[in-house]
């Protein structure tokens, strides 16, 4: 029996529950498949199936069965995986997501940002468009500065010549 360490684990939380006894099968499997599917030996398994297949093709005669084989079992593995991507993506935005909600809570940020995964498609577009036209006015105002920088310098190299 594999001994895990509690501090290197965040609690599990609701999880723990045993109405969650699924959801947390489901998670432990797709952790383990989604590392497991990354890994250069699976691809190279999955490769050798594919030339395994494709070298029996004369044996069979290249028939329908032969056929129904590699379409059956391409369609299961993609019908599971999706659902698999999809958790491992799920988990991961969720990750980011709080990773960046304390980095602003901690920060000069403005607070207002944290949460807002949860609006709507328009509501995060409108301020995605505020957000795009303060760092145009900011960036107008950088440029606004420099140059306003280069004719002081100027200003005063006339003066001291």
């Amino acid at each position: 029996m594999r001994q895990t360490d509690t501090k290197a684990r965040p609690a599990k939380g609701k999880a723990d529950h045993p109405h969650n006894g699924a959801a947390q099968l489901f998670s432990d499997i797709a952790n383990r498949t989604s590392q497991a599917a990354g890994r250069a030996l699976t691809f190279m398994i999955a490769a050798g199936i594919v030339l395994l297949w494709a070298v029996t093709g004369p044996i069979f005669h290249y028939s329908d069965t032969w056929q129904l084989v590699i379409n059956t079992g391409t369609t299961i593995v993609t019908f599971l995986m999706v659902f698999l991507i999809q958790n491992s993506q799920n988990r991961d935005s969720a990750a980011i997501q709080v990773k960046l909600d304390e980095l602003i809570r901690v920060s000069a940020a403005h607070n207002s940002f944290v949460g807002i995964e949860h609006l709507t498609d328009d509501e995060l577009d409108e301020i995605r468009t505020k957000c795009e036209r303060r760092a145009e006015a900011e960036k107008i105002g950088e440029e606004t500065v420099k140059k306003t920088g280069k004719k002081a310098k100027r200003a005063a190299d006339l003066v001291t010549e």
